[in-house]
């Protein structure tokens, strides 16, 4: 396998997560619907008709009409969405955190299925799989050559079903076969940890349904082990972000009773709101809190929040508002630029239109549509520096999406790119040794981590100097 594909593996996780996975926000349909352009219609129905008499072979009318739905959605912006019964289904199980699998976090490490961590309690974890195995075949087919998603769906099926793998641990130099029995898994959108005395680490992958419920279960579990800590490092890294309502609870558990989380600016009524820290904007149910049992001491204990290039969309909302409340010192790298809030709309026969339905803002009110949270201290991602931060996408760089404030057309992220990865392409060519990933987040080797528990016990912080020397670069000249 090329090295260009060897990098490309390695992001793939973070960077693609980070551009697709939206919020929901929830709003009421339009009663009327507006008069349809019928010259317009009557074209469509014209290539419809052509298409259907005159095509090489027999076309299935219903995927013409939903391949036309979808294209029309796709011409929006890059998180619009037409699902059909099929994505649709998968998108729900997907933002309530629950699916038929076995039960494991996964990237890409050389083209194969990397194991990052197998769900605790799940199938993947009964049947002894460990982080760091590598998956080299699903039931026949050999993985090097799928993408993510196509091995997710090989992966997926209906419960008590098998699925047979062959599998590569690296620590002990080996391959073996091995056989699951798909069941229903809830996945984990928070982990936590103490990873120094005195000291907790609380890492929220993604806003799913069940974040809130599984951030408070753990921050009590920090607590019960020090009732005295004396910082938390919040770890939003590679969060691509999910539903409003987590982002806004989050954000509440660290921050005063009733300040402005954020606020949304819309064509619809319903789409021009604010966003507040009490219970009636972010409780599911009326009347129970879901951060009642959260220690008081939340609110005053002194905070990092860490960021990169993948916190995207409901992650940014949280960084912003403690940024802006001046409760937290935001480390890391300037996040994705997702400053859009996505409404789900369901149709009839099971599909659903997601679409684009208003802009965020900071409690200061920054947009930061395109551009995305800047943190107060920059952080290389290793001690020697920044290993893949240069190929990573932000919104700012995919097609049709929405202008940002006073953006300009940025030729030089791109020529960033291109030249990063042709560095790593000569490095790995003249190096034997494969392209070495970053380290897991959580660990003592994690740079960034270490540098946010050095801001919090006061020692000096290795802040980045490239980021440092493009900022100045960047500042506008005075006259």
């Amino acid at each position: 396998m090329g090295s260009k594909f060897k990098v490309a593996g390695i992001l793939a996780v973070g960077a693609i997560a980070g551009a697709l996975t939206t919020m929901q926000l929830q709003a009421v349909a339009r009663n009327a619907m507006s008069p349809l352009p019928l010259e317009e219609v009557q074209q469509l129905a014209a290539v419809f008709d052509r298409v259907k008499a005159e095509y090489v072979e027999p076309v299935d009318e219903k995927k013409l009409i939903n391949d036309a739905i979808a294209g029309m959605v796709a011409g929006l912006d890059p998180h619009s969405q037409y699902f059909d019964k099929k994505s649709y289904k998968e998108f729900r199980e997907e933002t309530g955190g629950r699916f038929i699998g076995i039960g494991i976090e996964m990237g890409m490490e050389d083209g194969l299925i990397k194991v990052v961590s197998p769900i605790e309690g799940s199938p993947a974890f009964r049947a002894g799989l460990k982080p760091g195995d590598l998956i080299t075949r699903i039931d026949d087919t050999p993985v090097k050559g799928l993408t993510v998603d196509q091995a997710v769906k090989r992966i997926r099926g209906e419960p008590n079903t098998k699925v047979n793998f062959n599998i590569f641990r690296k620590a002990e130099n080996r391959s073996f076969p091995l056989t699951i029995v798909r069941e229903e898994i809830r996945m984990q959108s928070v982990r936590a940890g103490m990873p120094a005395p005195g000291y907790g680490w609380v890492r929220v992958s993604q806003f799913r349904e069940t974040a809130v419920e599984e951030f408070v279960k753990k921050v009590e579990d920090l607590y019960k082990q020090d009732p005295n800590l004396k910082g938390l490092v919040l770890d939003l890294r590679n969060d691509p972000g999910g539903v409003l309502d987590g982002a806004v609870a989050l954000s509440a558990a660290f921050l005063p009773s009733d300040v402005v989380v954020v606020t949304t600016n819309g064509q619809l009524p319903e789409s021009r709101a604010t966003f507040r820290a009490s219970p009636e904007y972010y409780a599911r149910r009326a009347g129970a809190d879901p951060l009642r049992r959260l220690p008081a001491a939340l609110k005053t204990v002194p905070l990092v929040v860490l960021v990169n290039e993948g916190s995207a969309s409901a992650s940014e909302i949280v960084a912003g508002a403690l940024q802006d409340h001046k409760r937290a010192t935001v480390m890391g790298a300037q996040t994705f630029g997702k400053g859009s809030v996505q409404t789900v709309r369901p149709l009839p026969s099971d599909t659903a239109l997601k679409i684009t339905t208003a802009r965020y803002y900071t409690p200061s009110g920054r947009s930061i549509q395109a551009k995305g949270i800047v943190p107060d201290i920059w952080l290389d991602e290793t001690a020697e520096g920044n290993v893949f931060a240069a190929l990573r996408m932000r919104e700012a760089d995919l097609d049709k999406h929405l202008q940002g404030a006073d953006e300009k057309k940025d030729g030089e992220r791109e020529k960033a790119r291109e030249d990063a990865r042709k560095k790593l392409e000569e490095q790995a060519a003249k190096s034997k040794e494969p392209i070495k990933p970053l380290p897991e987040f959580g660990t003592a080797e994690d740079f960034p981590l270490q540098q946010a528990l050095n801001q919090l016990r006061g020692l000096p912080v290795i802040a980045s100097k490239t980021a440092a020397a493009e900022q100045r670069a960047e500042a506008p000249t005075k006259k």
